[in-house]
């Protein structure tokens, strides 16, 4: 092989643990938020973790974040809970940073 080769493999092995650290932070920062969205609702144990399951669900439907808070704002409709999507959106900044952490030491 050559140099360039070398760099190129290495290259293409760094994007693809990349992309990988990038679907795995996403999907524990939906499930923190799942989470959380299932305590404010009232949900523990088994039927919180099914929730945060259904948020992780959510956001493979179409790119961005839209379709995660969708689906949260019309279950916080469905149990009347008055939390407005822009604190839903900040609390998913918040725990993106979570998740960050938490992968890096984990990865």
């Amino acid at each position: 092989m050559t140099t360039f080769d070398d760099r190129k493999d290495a290259f293409e092995k760094k994007h693809a643990h990349d992309e990988e650290v990038a679907f795995k932070t996403t999907a524990r920062r939906n499930k923190l938020l799942g989470l959380w969205v299932a305590e404010q609702i009232g949900l523990k144990g088994e039927e919180a973790e099914a929730y945060a399951k259904e948020v992780i669900v959510a956001d493979l439907q179409e790119a961005g974040d839209d379709d995660v808070i969708r689906k949260i704002m019309a279950d916080l409709k469905v149990y009347k809970i008055d939390i407005s999507e822009h604190r839903v959106r900040g609390k998913l900044a918040e725990l993106a940073e979570t998740a960050r952490r938490q992968i890096g030491t984990s990865a």
